[in-house]
């Protein structure tokens, strides 16, 4: 095999051949030294949960102004293929598999369906219903998922020619999440994402389309069951809207004091299941929940860390992103997603072991230029080396200038990953020359967290201090 040396800025060559020698070394001394500790308590509870076979699933009234969690079993799978190759179609097919997976369902069969552009009845045409309609009498299914987002018309047809309940993507991602939230906060935002998604999806049968008496006699037209839900959920969604916005100040009050203390932030960012939360665990020491699951964590954990040279900076696990996320779920989230526009800086995590991590790439960018944090510095860590393949990690290294190769499992790359987070961090921009009164040792512990010592001496009337420290701090020592 010939070999492909990559440079880096920072005068790194690598090549395959070496890639493949420290992978297999981290590798063996991971399995070495792995030491079986008892597992996470939150993992523990997620996995005593397990859905209860035989709840049905027929159709039924839709009406109640309460979000109805999803009861999945058995389900079929339906793709539309509009554009791309067949790999991309295969891809996206996996994915959704894999989110049903999680949701709790077993799936049964998948079918794609190539076309020009989605049926605007049906969504995959009336000759493609019939082998869905086949499959899921020959599967005993009781759920159909598509792999998009239906209309409120298409929903309807398409359980009418099925005969069984139909959910789209953005659907079962809703359900992952209400499952998955833990904070109250991280609850309320799937919720109100939750009843974004049903207000034009509301339907009947029978009796729940009817008028409500109205006056002695039920004279005039009344008021329909189906308009009380809809004047229902928009009371309720008016409120979870308030409620947001209150524990909004709480998570700004936070992150303005450290932006008053110039504490730079790191926000760690990626697809869903790429290793953000195990990079998090690597880098600090936390015990937030691993688990391979698609959106196994949605609440955003911070985590202070220090710099070689002391300073402080801070890591914030943020939700995972995916191809196609509903844009109920940006809106809701966009508090917790704040994490990520306002960072000083953007670890982005990608599987190296996915088939197709540039999609990956694309999907998580395509967010975040939504959310307004395209301008931001990015750091690529390249998860999973580990079992990823070595030529798709040098393509992705070659490809992108500022990527790194990492297993957040073994700890492979771990030091590299670090050297290059704590040179991206934002300098302190103004120059101090002072001496501190050793009165004042809490001003000389907040320029070794907060700034850059050039020069420290202690002479008999105080620490003598020549550094680089943000414009409030340097305004606290001039006022001495």
């Amino acid at each position: 095999m010939t070999d492909f040396k990559f440079d880096k800025e920072t005068g790194l060559e690598l090549d395959i051949d070496s890639l493949i020698r420290e992978n297999a070394q981290a590798v063996a001394e991971y399995e070495l030294n792995e030491n079986p500790e008892s597992p996470n308590q939150d993992l523990q509870d997620r996995q005593a949960l397990r859905r209860v076979s035989g709840l049905s699933t027929e159709l039924q009234d839709v009406t109640d102004a309460e979000y109805r969690q999803l009861r999945l079993e058995k389900v079929v799978l339906v793709g539309v293929w509009t554009e791309g190759t067949s790999t991309d179609a295969d891809n996206s097919i996996k994915e959704l598999a894999a989110l049903a997976e999680t949701a709790g369902s077993t799936v049964m069969d998948a079918l794609i369906q190539g076309r020009d552009k989605p049926d605007a009845a049906t969504f995959i045409g009336s000759g493609k219903v019939r082998e869905v309609r086949e499959a899921v009498v020959a599967t005993g299914a009781d759920t159909v998922v598509c792999d998009g987002e239906l209309s409120p018309a298409q929903l309807r047809t398409l359980e009418q020619k099925v005969k069984v309940k139909v959910i789209d993507r953005t659907a079962l991602i809703l359900d992952i999440f209400a499952q998955h939230a833990k904070s109250r906060e991280g609850k309320a935002q799937v919720e109100l994402a939750q009843m974004s998604y049903m207000l034009p999806r509301l339907r009947g049968w029978g009796e729940s389309l009817s008028r409500q008496a109205g006056g002695i006699g039920g004279r005039g037209p009344g008021e329909t069951k189906i308009e009380t839900d809809r004047r229902r959920i928009n009371d309720k969604m008016a409120k979870l809207r308030r409620e947001i916005k209150e524990m909004k100040v709480s998570r700004d009050t936070k992150r303005s004091e450290r932006r008053k203390k110039n504490i730079p932030s790191v926000a760690i960012a990626g697809y869903t299941n790429a290793g953000k939360s195990s990079l998090l665990n690597r880098l600090t020491g936390a015990d937030v929940l691993v688990e391979n699951a698609l959106f196994a964590t949605l609440d955003p954990t911070v985590r202070k860390s220090e710099s070689a040279d002391g300073r402080i900076y801070t890591l914030v696990d943020t939700v995972g992103f995916v191809r196609h996320l509903p844009h109920q779920l940006v809106e809701a989230f966009k508090s917790t997603l704040e994490e990520v526009s306002e960072a000083d800086l953007i670890i982005h995590v990608v599987d190296g072991s996915h088939p197709d991590p540039f999609e990956q790439l694309r999907a998580v960018r395509e967010v975040i230029n939504e959310i307004g944090g395209g301008q931001i510095m990015e750091i690529i860590a390249v998860n999973k080396a580990d079992v990823a393949s070595p030529e798709v990690l040098m393509e992705i290294l070659r490809k992108e200038s500022n990527a790194y190769a990492i297993s957040a499992r073994t700890g492979y790359g771990i030091e590299n990953l670090i050297r290059a987070v704590e040179a991206a961090l934002p300098k302190p921009k103004v120059e101090i020359r002072a001496i501190i009164p050793f009165s004042r040792g809490d001003l000389v512990s907040a320029v070794h967290e907060q700034g850059e010592i050039i020069s420290e001496e202690y002479l008999p009337e105080g620490t003598k201090l020549h550094a680089m420290v943000g414009g409030a701090l340097a305004r606290k020592i001039e006022l001495l």
